[in-house]
Protein backbone atom coordinates (compact mmCIF):
# COMPACT_ATOMS: atom_id res chain seq x y z
CA UNK A 1 0.00 0.00 0.00
CA UNK A 2 2.72 2.81 0.57
CA UNK A 3 3.97 1.74 -2.73
CA UNK A 4 0.93 2.14 -4.22
CA UNK A 5 0.58 5.42 -2.13
CA UNK A 6 4.01 7.45 -3.25
CA UNK A 7 3.67 6.00 -6.84
CA UNK A 8 0.01 6.85 -7.91
CA UNK A 9 -1.61 9.53 -4.94
CA UNK A 10 1.38 11.79 -3.33
CA UNK A 11 2.39 12.60 -7.14
CA UNK A 12 -1.18 14.38 -7.81
CA UNK A 13 -1.42 16.03 -4.01
CA UNK A 14 2.19 17.40 -5.20
CA UNK A 15 2.19 18.65 -8.77
CA UNK A 16 2.98 21.78 -9.24
CA UNK A 17 2.09 22.70 -5.55
CA UNK A 18 4.39 26.14 -6.19
CA UNK A 19 1.64 27.20 -8.45
CA UNK A 20 -1.42 26.31 -6.54
CA UNK A 21 -0.24 26.08 -2.73
CA UNK A 22 -3.08 25.90 -0.62
CA UNK A 23 -2.48 28.92 1.59
CA UNK A 24 -5.89 28.68 3.71
CA UNK A 25 -5.74 25.62 6.59
CA UNK A 26 -8.61 24.50 5.50
CA UNK A 27 -7.47 23.42 2.32
CA UNK A 28 -4.04 22.23 3.84
CA UNK A 29 -6.41 19.98 6.22
CA UNK A 30 -8.51 18.80 2.98
CA UNK A 31 -5.50 17.47 1.47
CA UNK A 32 -4.02 16.14 4.10
CA UNK A 33 -6.64 14.48 4.82
CA UNK A 34 -5.99 12.38 1.84
CA UNK A 35 -2.58 11.51 3.65
CA UNK A 36 -4.31 10.42 6.74
CA UNK A 37 -6.64 8.04 5.49
CA UNK A 38 -4.22 6.58 3.32
CA UNK A 39 -1.51 5.42 6.17
CA UNK A 40 -4.63 4.03 8.10
CA UNK A 41 -4.76 1.39 5.10
CA UNK A 42 -1.55 0.21 5.63
CA UNK A 43 -1.14 -2.94 7.99
CA UNK A 44 0.17 -2.26 11.65
CA UNK A 45 -0.83 1.43 10.93
CA UNK A 46 -4.74 1.37 11.95
CA UNK A 47 -4.72 2.02 15.67
CA UNK A 48 -1.77 4.52 15.86
CA UNK A 49 -1.87 8.36 15.61
CA UNK A 50 -1.39 9.96 12.73
CA UNK A 51 2.00 11.39 13.63
CA UNK A 52 3.26 7.72 14.78
CA UNK A 53 1.82 5.96 11.78
CA UNK A 54 4.50 8.86 9.70
CA UNK A 55 7.55 8.09 11.50
CA UNK A 56 7.17 4.26 11.25
CA UNK A 57 6.47 5.05 7.70
CA UNK A 58 9.19 7.42 7.15
CA UNK A 59 7.43 10.15 5.64
CA UNK A 60 6.30 13.81 6.41
CA UNK A 61 3.01 15.56 6.50
CA UNK A 62 2.29 17.18 3.09
CA UNK A 63 2.77 20.72 4.90
CA UNK A 64 6.11 19.98 5.69
CA UNK A 65 6.87 18.70 1.92
CA UNK A 66 5.50 22.06 0.86
CA UNK A 67 7.51 23.62 2.83
CA UNK A 68 10.52 22.00 1.47
CA UNK A 69 9.44 22.48 -2.12
CA UNK A 70 9.07 25.90 -1.64
CA UNK A 71 12.67 26.05 0.07
CA UNK A 72 13.91 24.66 -2.94
CA UNK A 73 12.11 26.69 -5.68
CA UNK A 74 13.36 30.08 -3.81
CA UNK A 75 17.19 28.55 -3.56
Amino acid sequence: MLILYKSLVRPSLDYCIQVWKPYVKKDLKIMERVQKRFTKLIDGCKHKTYIERLNKLDMTTLEERYIRADMIQVY
